[in-house]
This record gives structure tokens, C-alpha cells and sequence, in this order.
């Protein structure tokens, strides 16, 4: 685990003034949560009729998010077109969508949960006073809705929460990162960003200038994913984020 601060005593002045996270798949585990709900939704839609065997419509959702991207708005819809009539079979397919659809949102409602370690590291660094924010990629209502599902608003400053769809910016552009520390009244050389993306977190935020950790805790689907910009640390666990803080940026 390495750094570019030097390592400090636990007097010494603080050299971050906020530390920002990620969403998907930093406090909570992205690819786990999309995994449950797609099973539940396709489980649903053949309770309601839908004639395919679980793991095959499971691999064809999969296909169909991969290639319409995670915010369309279609995807069981398009999920029905591929499979053709023979698997609709005469029903409303209105009332398979629907099907899928309430299965998703309420395995989202029951089973949206922060990570451990991760919910343990922000309760510690937020007893400490250490401000905290949030830069994150997405539409900006669903990833507001995420924290708020997650329980993690308390943790953050409300004036340092950031969504790329808000702000006319996306990553992997330095200048999304940049403009959340600008409007959060620090340099970046004094932030430090937390995420599980080389290529989308990691590289970006350090062109902006600040301090990154590549989080891999989450096991998403990048998480063994290397960039050519590496991160000033790699966790796996984030609670020796704590310590790290402390001992090498002079923060709690």
C-alpha cells in the first residue's frame, strides 16, 4: 500500500480536506445487486407466463442491459422482442413487464445494503470529523435514490454530492472531478477519491489532481482491472482506509 505523502505523526496538519467515494460497486456491491434482481425479475416474468427456463432468460437480460446500456428504459421490453411471440404465447405483455419490473424494484427495496467494512470505515471517519463526499457517474435521481437506499446520507456533506448527469460532465473526464472540488471550496491536491474503476475513477481523478485508492472490496466486475495510471493504494478491505488516512495524509 503505498502513497505519495510522506508518512506523518498523528499531530502533524492535515493534508486532505475531503475524501469522495464512489457509488456503484464502492459502497455497495453493484454486480451483486444487479445479479438478484435480474433472477427475481425473470423469475417473476415466468410465474406470469414467460416460457424460458430461469438461467436462460437470466443470460438473455444480461445481454440485453450489455448491449442498451444500464438506464435504458426498455429493457424487458426488448427482452420480450428477442424472445419472440411463441414465448409471450398469446398473454399481455404488458403484465409480464410489469411482472419484471415490481421484482426488480422490490428486490431493490429489501435487499440494497452498504457494504460492511464500508459502512464501518464512514461511521468512523465521520465520528472523527473528517468530510466526506460523493462523485459519482449516472443518472442523477436513481444514484440520489442509491444513497438514499443505502442509508448513507448522513455520512456525506450534503454540498459535496456529485452525479455526473447533474453537472453536464461524465468519467472518465478529469474535469467532472475538478469541478466537484471546486465547488466544494478545496484543490484537488487536498482530495482524495475512492472508487473501483482504473480507467473511470482512478486515472481521472488523478489527472485532476488529486490523491485515489482503488477499491476492490465490492468484487464488481473491475475489480481485478488494471489501468495504465495506478493508484496511489489498493484496498481490498476498507477499513484500513481509516488508518491510512491518519498515518500517511494526517486525517482523524
Amino acid at each position: 500500500m503505498g502513497g505519495r505523502a510522506g508518512m506523518l505523526g498523528p499531530m502533524a496538519t492535515p493534508q486532505l480536506d475531503i475524501v469522495f467515494f464512489d457509488v456503484d460497486d464502492t459502497l455497495y456491491s453493484t454486480t451483486a445487486f444487479s445479479e438478484r434482481a435480474r433472477r427475481a425479475a425473470i423469475g417473476a416474468m415466468i410465474e406470469a407466463g414467460l416460457d424460458i427456463g430461469l438461467d436462460e432468460g437470466v443470460g438473455e437480460l444480461a445481454e440485453v442491459v450489455s448491449e442498451f446500456a444500464s438506464n435504458y428504459a426498455g429493457h424487458f421490453d426488448r427482452l420480450l422482442d428477442r424472445l419472440g411471440p411463441e414465448a409471450v404465447d398469446g398473454r399481455n405483455r404488458a403484465v409480464l413487464v410489469a411482472a419484471g419490473v415490481v421484482a426488480y424494484h422490490r428486490t431493490k427495496s429489501e435487499g440494497l445494503h452498504m457494504l460492511p467494512d464500508v459502512r464501518v470505515t464512514l461511521e468512523t471517519l465521520r465520528s472523527a470529523g473528517t468530510r466526506l463526499g460523493v462523485i459519482s457517474a449516472g443518472l442523477q435521481v436513481k444514484q440520489a435514490e442509491k444513497l438514499i437506499r443505502l442509508d448513507a446520507l448522513p455520512y456525506f456533506d450534503p454540498r459535496a454530492i456529485f452525479f455526473s448527469d447533474q453537472v453536464g460532465v461524465s468519467k472518465p473526464n478529469p474535469k467532472l472531478y475538478a469541478l466537484a472540488c471546486r465547488r466544494s471550496g478545496v484543490e484537488p491536491s487536498r482530495a482524495l477519491y475512492v472508487g473501483d474503476r482504473p480507467l473511470h475513477d482512478v486515472a481521472p481523478a488523478q489527472d485532476a489532481g488529486m490523491h485515489t485508492v482503488h477499491y476492490s472490496g465490492a468484487g464488481g466486475k473491475y475489480a481485478n482491472a488494471c489501468g495504465e495510471v495506478r493508484a496511489d493504494h489498493t484496498l481490498d478491505d476498507m477499513r484500513p482506509l481509516v488508518a491510512l488516512l491518519r498515518d500517511q495524509y494526517g486525517v482523524g
